[in-house]
């Protein structure tokens, strides 16, 4: 039994340990092993991650982080860019600093350099410095401070950018960091010294306006990532070799998938044929899935009245940093680019009565939205201003929600087999208990939504962590992590459980009582962004897309013109069978046929000649395994349908 002098410390499996007031979790780690204590970089107390060194004065939860954990390496991470930030400063003197956050690998810092410059030939320089530093193994030590010495003390750095940032700040939640000669405004946490910090490499520079508003200054940022072993920054190296080669950028441009056009605008895809054979495969092939498990298709135009989104709340929650409203010759008639799919599905929801019996209701549409982006943020297919959504919609009854939750839950895993992605966790997104100000609607809604959503995951044994705070404005939500082929993790897939939109826009259904009763709303879509999906598929396959998705199946090389005829009637059989393809009619040598093909990564290479033509045979080739032998059209049909059957 403990007494007033003590803290209960619970650990993860539940253990419960007690230790003086102001312990830290070092010294919690210290009490367990030395071996743990040289690797905790970090602690998580009741679900907020702290500096090690940081005194815990009362009864706590409290998980050891290491290198090993996503947290500790956001901590890891983050100290690293106040290393940058120390190296800096004592290179450029006069520098001045923005934010430098942890990013899902490394870091970046915003910096004022003044009348500097700086370019990617600079870094060797400041890594030289960095690593310098860190040799000092200087400690990071947390300093509470009132606002008026916070203000003091930047406005005597003349830093107008902390400043700027200290006036949205409460005075009492103030703290600097400080290692070495540096001192910075961070709410931390930090690792406890920077000789954890033993490899560094910066790895792009580029520009970022502050606070990303165009209105104000252009600050140079600064990206780098650090290791606590130099052989864990050369295994990184390689694999971000490897990245380059699958850029899902440069991918598209050697397949022909997708383009940008200046005139069009940025963020604006152009989807060239062979990319949209892609789309219109994944969108038939969800399609189907969606009308086995009892969705209905609808279509809603890519533009809304203001007041949709004025009542649905996204555009006091976006209005500002999203496209402006388009005006029309009526006065006070306004109208958006659609944001968002699901306030037009809750109005073909209101265009009949609905029973108890008619729930649940599955509204499926492939709705294209837009969303202003900052030029800054745009990459490839990833961050676009335009993008098609999966969308669906369910309205069901109170007691169907858990039961429907599941039924999403089976059709995204679906479509993970389907398309490869093996490795997948669950992020639970729950409402931050502490600031319910960001959020809409009542209590008793949200923890019957949050609870749905536990159980459910529970019941089909996902693997899951919980994150408070990362819940959306109206509702909890189950976000699907995919790890890809080179060990990078995506959030594909998201399922969302919405008791708000029901009620703003007024739905209702006749229950069994004879009593009207408010619908439940389940927000899902297992792709996501049809775009950023498609990217993420070029990055995981090297643009070998799975058999049954690629934009052409074969390619039929004749060995000359005088079996070019042979050539187009095999081709048109096979056509019949809907494999899709080409016949490659160019005066090349069949060596550089066959290569040309590899390269655009064409699955099969059907050869014909004079031996083939007199046989009625085909020479079949396979990318990546070579020779198959001689076929006839069936046997090559036989062949094929097995092998582009969706698993």
């Amino acid at each position: 039994m403990k007494d007033e002098s003590q803290v209960k410390i619970t650990l993860p499996d539940g253990s419960e340990r007690y230790y003086p007031k102001g312990i830290t979790a070092h010294g919690i780690a210290l009490s367990i092993s030395e071996g743990l204590a040289r690797n905790v970089i970090a602690a998580k107390v009741n679900n907020e991650v702290w500096d090690p060194t940081r005194e815990i004065t009362q009864d706590s939860l409290v998980k050891l982080l290491t290198w090993n954990d996503e947290d500790g390496k956001a901590t890891f991470w983050h100290s690293s860019a106040h290393l940058l930030a120390e190296a800096l400063e004592a290179l450029y003197p006069g520098v001045k600093f923005g934010t430098g956050p942890s990013l899902e690998k490394g870091f970046y810092y915003d910096v004022d350099l003044g009348d500097k410059s700086l370019s990617q030939d600079d870094f060797p320089k400041i890594e030289a410095k960095m690593l310098e530093l860190a040799r000092q193994k200087n400690e990071y030590i947390r300093k509470p401070i009132s606002k008026a010495d916070a203000i003091q003390y930047f406005t005597e750095k003349g830093d107008e950018y902390k400043l700027e940032l200290i006036d949205g700040l409460e005075d009492g939640s103030i703290t600097l960091y400080e290692q070495g000669n540096f001192t910075d405004l961070c709410r931390g946490p930090h690792i406890p010294n920077t000789g954890i910090i033993k490899a560094v490499k910066l790895t792009n520079i580029g520009g970022a306006y502050w606070r990303n508003k165009q209105e104000n200054k252009m600050l140079t940022r600064i990206y780098g990532i650090t290791f606590p072993k130099q052989k864990e920054l050369e295994e990184y190296l390689t694999l971000m070799e490897e990245a380059k080669k699958r850029d899902h950028r440069r991918l598209g441009k050697e397949l022909e998938l997708f383009a940008f056009s200046e005139k069009v605008g940025q963020g604006l895809p152009l989807w060239l044929p062979k990319g949209a054979m892609i789309r219109e495969r994944l969108e038939s092939f969800l399609k189907k899935a969606q009308s086995r498990a009892g969705y209905l298709p609808v279509v809603t135009p890519h533009i809304g009245s203001k007041d949709l989104y004025v009542t649905s709340g996204h555009w006091d929650k976006y209005g500002k940093d999203s496209f402006q409203p388009i005006k029309t010759p009526n006065i006070g008639e306004e109208y958006l680019l659609k944001p968002m799919n699901c306030p037009h599905h809750c109005e073909i929801y209101k265009t009949s009565p609905r029973s108890y019996k008619d729930l649940p209701l599955r509204f499926a549409e492939f709705g294209t939205v837009y969303r202003y982006e900052q030029s800054g943020e745009l990459h490839g297919l990833t961050r676009v201003r335009g993008f098609t959504q999966d969308d669906a919609h369910i309205f069901c009854r109170p007691d169907q929600v858990k039961e429907e939750f599941i039924r999403v839950i089976d059709l995204v895993l679906y479509v993970f087999k389907s398309l490869g992605f093996e490795d997948y966790s669950a992020q639970i997104s729950l409402r931050d208990p502490n600031d319910k100000q960001k959020y809409i609607g009542r209590d008793e809604d949200w923890e019957r939504a949050e609870s749905a959503i536990i159980e459910a995951a529970a019941e089909r044994n996902l693997s899951t962590v919980t994150e408070l705070g990362e819940a959306a404005f109206y509702g909890p939500k189950l976000d699907f992590m995919v790890r890809d082929a080179l060990g990078r993790k995506w959030q594909l897939g998201t399922i969302q459980v919405d008791y708000q939109l029901p009620q703003r826009f007024n739905l209702e259904y006749t229950g069994s009582d004879n009593q009207k009763h408010r619908p439940v709303m389940i927000h899902r879509a297992p792709f996501g962004s049809m775009e950023r999906f498609i990217a993420i598929l070029i990055e995981n396959t090297a643009g070998q897309f799975p058999l049954w998705l690629s934009p052409d199946q074969i390619a039929i090389l004749p060995i000359s013109e005088k079996f070019a005829e042979y050539a187009e009637d095999v081709f048109f059989q096979l056509q019949d069978h809907d494999i899709r393809g080409f016949v490659d009619h160019r005066d090349e040598k069949i060596g550089r046929k066959i290569r040309d093909a590899e390269v655009t990564k064409v699955p099969f290479m059907l050869v014909v000649g004079e031996k083939e033509m007199a046989e009625g045979k085909l020479s079949v080739r396979r990318k990546g395994e070579g020779d198959l032998g001689s076929m006839t059209v069936a046997e090559f049909t036989n062949y094929f349908k097995k092998e582009a059957s969706i698993s």
